[in-house]
């Protein structure tokens, strides 16, 4: 759209300024970085460090033992005997192709790893993958 004043001819300011979107974008995508290993798991361990770890990205069926010894399934709190019977339960695959991913603090002793372990084994499972972390240099 043009206007005559004077002899010139003006334009009509029509573009939109994309700046602070850009902004909002780039604050958004630095929150979302930072949070986004917060959200992994709600339960807080001290996962063992170790030099052999295999990235996973598929999403598994997840038993945390914390420090204090309290047992989630998928950061729901439960009873460890329980523990065989919920895990038969969930889940629409068969027990003996299922694989559960064990978390447990470091400074849990053995015996209470042990009997998670023999819990996840009584409800038919098998295959169990313990979590740990990278060593950092």
């Amino acid at each position: 759209m043009a206007f005559s004043a004077k002899g010139r001819t003006q334009t009509a300011l029509a573009e939109i300024n994309i700046t602070p979107l850009v902004d909002v974008v780039l604050v958004l995508l630095l929150i979302f970085m930072l949070t986004a290993p917060v959200l992994q798991s709600g339960v807080i361990v001290a996962i063992p460090k170790t030099r052999s770890v295999n990235q996973l990205t598929e999403e598994r069926m997840v038993v945390t033992i914390d420090k204090d010894q309290n047992v989630f399934l998928q950061d729901k709190p439960v009873n460890v005997n329980d523990l065989p019977n919920l895990l038969r339960t969930v889940g629409s695959a068969p027990t003996a192709k299922r694989v559960i991913y064990l978390r447990a603090d470091e400074r849990v002793p053995f015996g209470a790893f042990a009997s998670v372990m023999d819990a996840v084994k009584q409800a038919g499972i098998t295959d169990i993958s313990i979590v740990t972390q990278p060593i950092t240099k």
